[in-house]
């Protein structure tokens, strides 16, 4: 049987204008970096788009050596697209990226280079079985390709329609606004700015949020879980289940679920609940407390995850009370694998 989505998925969805684009995004967006490759089969990676699509997410966010293996997520992504979502791609967004290792040789191993973005963007486009992708990235700021080239190369995706909106990813607030005003100087605007940003990891609020807002563009959150540690998964110990014993789990590392790490989250365990939420709900909506970040970017294993952390958007104010006491635990929790390119420094 062919899926039909529920009608009443726009009922309660959430929507926030992206920078000062005219584009909205969902409140939530969802990316397939993980649980999309070969791994997962793809009546799991079925059920899981249907339950996100049918709750309002309108937005996937993919990247080219998303999977494992590099590729197969947006292979495995393009085949449901063609099958299940063909008469819906004009209520999507489909976003993909180009910067990490991908294919062998200099051109293949990311970066920034015109030549590695736009060969990139024409394999995503081939694997996804589209004419073009509503959001292309920079993965990454690349300290070895002069910033002229990479809006070059962004800017070129757009004029010659294989997107239709620019962002960047890990940028620092610096490199944003310079690249900003290079692509403003090629009449493309920066849509977006993709950041790692959670409780246990705020570097973002140091100068970016003012940087997007300077420039005119939004703030989509990655890791907004800290790859489950904002979860109840490991507040008890580590799982066997766990994304860390699995097949490309290794974004999420054995010295990220130090003591101090889980101590902090059960602290905001228990304020979650007294909000009614759990703790990855609370985590979900304090990344969006701030209207400079247009939508948080989740990921799940299974469409009851989805469930919840949509449910996150019931309640998304916090008393100053709460944000005080949150403040108490939400430090610098040594997780942040995006550092390098977020503070400038070569890869």
């Amino acid at each position: 049987m062919s899926y039909l989505p529920d009608p009443k998925r726009y009922d309660n969805a959430q929507f926030r204008r992206v920078g000062r684009s005219g584009l909205k995004l969902p409140a939530l967006s969802f990316g397939l970096w993980h649980n999309f490759g070969d791994t997962t089969t793809i009546e799991t990676q079925r059920s899981i788009l249907f339950k996100a699509f049918d709750l309002g997410i309108t937005h996937f966010d993919l990247a080219n050596n998303y999977g494992p293996p590099a590729g197969s997520a947006e292979i495995n992504f393009g085949r449901i697209l063609k099958q299940d979502f063909r008469g819906y791609r004009d209520e999507l967004i489909i976003s993909t990226k180009a910067g990490w290792d991908m294919w062998p040789g200099p051109y293949g191993r990311g970066g920034g280079s015109k030549k590695a973005l736009l060969s990139s963007l024409d394999q995503s486009l081939s694997r996804l079985g589209v004419d073009y992708v509503d959001i292309f990235y920079s993965h990454r700021y690349d300290a070895d390709t002069p910033l002229e080239e990479t809006a070059d190369a962004l800017a070129q995706a757009v004029r010659q329609g294989k997107a239709l909106y620019v962002g960047i990813s890990s940028y620092s607030g610096a490199k944003t606004r310079e690249i900003a005003a290079h692509l403003r100087d090629r009449q493309v605007p920066l849509l977006i700015n993709q950041p790692a940003y959670n409780l246990f990891n705020r570097w973002v609020e140091k100068d970016l949020l003012n940087a997007v807002d300077d420039v005119g563009a939004g703030i989509i959150a990655f890791t907004p879980l800290a790859q489950g540690l904002l979860t109840n998964k490991y507040l008890n110990g580590i799982p066997q289940d766990a994304r860390v014993n699995r097949p490309g789990g290794d974004f999420l590392r054995p010295e990220h679920l130090k003591e101090e790490n889980i101590i902090r989250a059960r602290a905001l365990n228990e304020i979650a609940a007294r909000r009614g939420q759990s703790l990855a709900q609370l985590a979900i909506a304090w990344v969006l407390r701030d209207t400079r970040v247009t939508s948080a970017l989740i990921g799940a294993s299974s469409a009851r995850q989805i469930e919840e952390n949509v449910a996150a958007l019931n309640n998304l104010s916090f008393t100053p009370e709460e944000l005080a006491e949150i403040d108490r635990h939400a430090v610098e929790g040594g997780i942040n694998l995006w550092e390098k390119p977020s503070h400038d420094e070569a890869v």
